[in-house]
């Protein structure tokens, strides 16, 4: 959707008061925004946002759970990063794609968002039965602690499938609000901030569940003797997830029923170019508001997603001193780590509400700058918490003192503030930068996501052998995302005038 240019906001807006049809600004029609007879009530833009949540109930699993599991699998923690690398490569063209093909279709994004959240759903169920289609396939049953191969390889399989999936539904699915706010600044943060707000609730959720260790007692079928009761408690999450996921999808699609959402008046002059060339073409046309934007979201994905990757594993090995294959120390720390993460989506939800008030404020370079600091801050933190464990006496069961586990837990928590603005203003700011250039709102988010996903190349393939060069463990890969956190923030705050903001806010 377009909405009235500065110059005529105020009487725009009395119009769609009245009974008379709201249009864009002229020429807003051709290769931007799609335009709508009526402003979208809001409530409407919450709704198609819902999917984030069932999506991001996944995700929440996959952060907690996988690693963890990959290792239990058989996969050295060296090498547990790896395996991660087929979701940033998978995003970098996935994601770029639909968003493409779905401004090329007349911004239809329901096909796409189904058509994703279908993929997750197959690939969760190709996930949580991994070590019994290995074991079908020839694999060791779980109880001689050898590793499975088979079940390894199917693992990354549906790994992949599932990224595949998260990138084709929240593509769509951020264009899709974009849509439905236009150029409206306001409007457009508000929709994200609801989508952070979805996103906060299904992470609440998933790592709810992910901490919870009695599924297999409610789900009994999902023991059997290639997937003992950690793996039976994964997959019986994963089966939880099938049915969020299909709940939320149908609640964000039956919202735009009756939205018009007619196609481009114009089809853009080079249709015939392939879609590489395109998305590689674009960045000739970005200007420096929207370099500064990508720069900041790079450096702040090089922080984040080292964290991502061995949250629960750094629990279960710095902070419980446990190991995936021996005894139960390192789960109870996983399971501690999900509990952490869960208070950590209990924040970004709060944020995600005030962030509308703190933007205005404030400025969004400067707040998002400012939250990007508190992560360096956060993470700093982990590493002398890491410290300190090494240093002192654990108890005779092996558990760590309370004040460690009580320490952690309130740094991950803490970490949700600064996690609800990396959802949330990016995605606006891009989306508004790049509307003027007509190069349509699903590229946008691709070329976003690109800034997104190459960090987490870099990470994925460095931080196993950067840890290992250092002696293993997780605190290597802390420290980079120390340092790349705080560059991030001073870069934002540098880099993103708030004079922007405010002639921005002032036009409205």
């Amino acid at each position: 959707m377009t909405v009235p240019g500065p110059q005529g906001s105020r009487g725009a807006a009395a119009a769609a008061a009245g009974a008379g049809p709201r249009r864009g600004a002229a020429g807003a029609g051709a290769g931007t925004g799609v335009r709508v007879k009526v402003r979208v009530p809001l409530r409407r833009v919450a709704r198609a946002a819902a999917v984030a949540c069932g999506v991001q109930f996944g995700w929440a699993l996959q952060l907690s759970l996988l690693t963890p599991y990959v290792q239990e699998l058989g996969v050295a923690h060296a090498w547990a990063s790896l395996v991660w690398l087929c979701g940033p490569l998978s995003g970098l063209l996935v994601q770029p794609l639909v968003g493409h093909l779905s401004d090329r279709l007349g911004r239809r994004r329901s096909p796409f968002i189904v058509g994703g959240a279908a993929t997750i759903a197959f690939a969760v169920i190709t996930v949580g039965f991994s070590a019994d289609i290995g074991l079908a396939l020839g694999d060791p049953p779980a109880a001689t602690a050898a590793p499975r191969p088979r079940a390894v390889a199917v693992y990354v399989v549906g790994f992949w499938l599932l990224d595949v999936g998260n990138n084709a539904t929240q593509g769509p699915t951020r264009a899709l609000l974009a849509d439905l706010t236009g150029k409206d600044q306001r409007r457009n943060r508000i929709a994200n901030a609801y989508f952070s707000l979805f996103m906060a609730l299904g992470n609440v959720l998933g790592f709810a569940t992910g901490s919870y260790s009695g599924w297999f007692t409610i789900f009994p079928f999902t023991v059997t003797s290639a997937c003992t009761i950690n793996c039976a408690n994964l997959k019986s999450a994963f089966l939880l997830h099938v049915i969020l996921l299909a709940i939320t999808t149908y609640i964000s699609i039956s919202s735009i029923q009756g939205v018009t959402l007619p196609e481009e008046e114009e089809q853009q002059n080079h249709s015939e170019e392939a879609f590489l060339w395109e998305l590689m073409g674009a960045f000739r046309y970005l200007t420096w508001p929207v370099w500064i934007v990508l720069i900041v979201t790079a450096l702040t994905w090089i922080g984040w997603f080292p964290f991502f990757l061995f949250d629960t594993d750094w629990m279960g090995r710095e902070i419980y001193r446990g190991k995936p294959d021996e005894g139960q120390n390192y789960h109870s720390g996983v399971r501690m780590g999900a509990f952490g993460l869960m208070l950590n989506s209990v924040v970004l939800g709060f944020s995600s509400v005030m962030l509308e008030r703190l933007c205005k404020k404030w400025g969004s370079g400067l707040v998002w700058g400012v939250a990007n600091i508190i992560m360096s801050l956060c993470f700093l933190a982990m590493l002398v918490i890491s410290l300190v464990a090494k240093s002192i006496d654990y108890q005779p069961s092996g558990l760590p003192p309370d004040g460690i586990v009580v320490a952690a837990l309130i740094v991950f928590a803490i970490l949700g503030a600064p996690l609800a603005i990396t959802y949330s203003i990016p995605y606006a700011m891009v989306t508004t930068r790049v509307e003027p250039l007509r190069l349509g709102q699903g590229l946008a988010m691709g070329i976003l996501n690109l800034a997104i996903v190459i960090p987490q190349v870099i990470v994925s393939l460095g931080s196993g052998p950067w840890d290992q060069l250092f002696g293993g463990g997780n605190l290597p890969a802390f420290a980079v995302a120390t340092a790349a956190a705080f560059l991030s923030g001073l870069v934002a705050i540098i880099g993103i005038p708030r004079s922007h903001i405010t002639r921005a806010r002032g036009h409205r």
